[in-house]
């Protein structure tokens, strides 16, 4: 009925200062004031988004989902799993070109498995998800794939592809399949119907900001910031950016474990809507958090 701006200025406005904080933190000559600056302008910019979201009666994102813990779950399982899957592909095509000594094509096309994977075997991993329920493949697929990326923490100078890189992306790709396809229906079914649009774009603009985010704030944890082209510095980081990788699939199948149901049908929430009515997005939520 209307539009949120308040929230939507806000919103906008404290990622754009975090990523613009984190990213311009170890550039050559970078102010320190600048930078302070914008983290800060993106800490109160989110805090407000929180507060507005919480008054207003036509919110960008309705608060209460979050008291439903199979939503909430799924969208931090998905803003942990994205944001590894956005680091592996942000540090692995970098350093296969400056360590490995690949050409930008080959280092381009080196995770084409993955997305190989994803089309032909998705719908079935869908399928299995129905039948056992979204915490199994939910919890085994992040594993699977943190264990491809441990692997890639091994890729060095003139590292053969068959052998050092093929094998994770392999893994990491079987692991995707059984993740993803039971990840977005959850994300979906976990919110009442009259809310399914708000629950599909949050969960895509949850993955979204993760990538967001952990490209701007990877190489930074990985002690290497905008030195991506040194291959001394970026060997040894690259080994520390997988292992951090793999830690955030492994937390989000914790995550998933321990917030998904076993079943599809106890994803579902209680909608406490009177007698057939839509409730108010802003004032009823999910009836039962769990």
């Amino acid at each position: 009925a209307r539009v949120d701006v308040a929230g939507t200025t806000l919103g906008a406005l404290g990622l754009a200062g975090l990523t613009y904080g984190f990213t311009v933190w170890s550039e050559p000559g970078a102010s320190r004031a600048v930078v302070v600056a914008a983290l800060a302008v993106g800490v109160v910019a989110l805090t407000a988004f929180l507060r507005v979201e919480s008054r207003t009666r036509a919110p960008l994102v309705p608060p209460r989902l979050f008291r439903w813990r199979p939503f909430a779950g799924v969208n931090a399982a998905t803003f942990l799993v994205y944001a590894a899957l956005s680091g592996v592909g942000f540090f692995l095509v970098v350093t296969l070109q400056v360590v490995a000594g690949y050409p930008p094509l080959a280092a381009g096309v080196a995770q084409l498995p993955v997305t190989l994977l994803l089309l032909a075997f998705s719908p079935r991993a869908g399928a299995w998800g129905v039948r056992v329920g979204p915490r199994v493949p939910m919890t085994v697929g992040p594993l699977v794939a943190g264990a491809g990326t441990a692997l890639l923490a091994g890729i060095g100078p003139s590292a053969p592809y068959v052998t050092h890189v093929l094998p994770g992306v392999l893994l990491q790709g079987v692991g995707l399949v059984m993740t993803v396809a039971p990840l977005t229906t959850t994300a979906l079914a976990a919110a009442p119907d009259h809310l399914a649009g708000v629950a599909s774009g949050v969960n895509n603009a949850v993955a979204r900001v993760a990538s967001l985010l952990a490209v701007a704030v990877l190489p930074l944890v990985a002690g290497v910031g905008a030195s991506l082209t040194d291959a001394a510095r970026l060997a040894p980081a690259h080994r520390t950016a997988m292992l951090v990788c793999a830690g955030l699939l492994v937390a989000g199948a914790v995550v998933a474990w321990v917030t998904v149901p076993s079943s599809s049908a106890a994803v579902r929430p209680a909608d406490d809507g009177a007698a057939g009515g839509r409730p108010d997005p802003a004032a009823d939520g999910p009836a039962t958090d769990r």
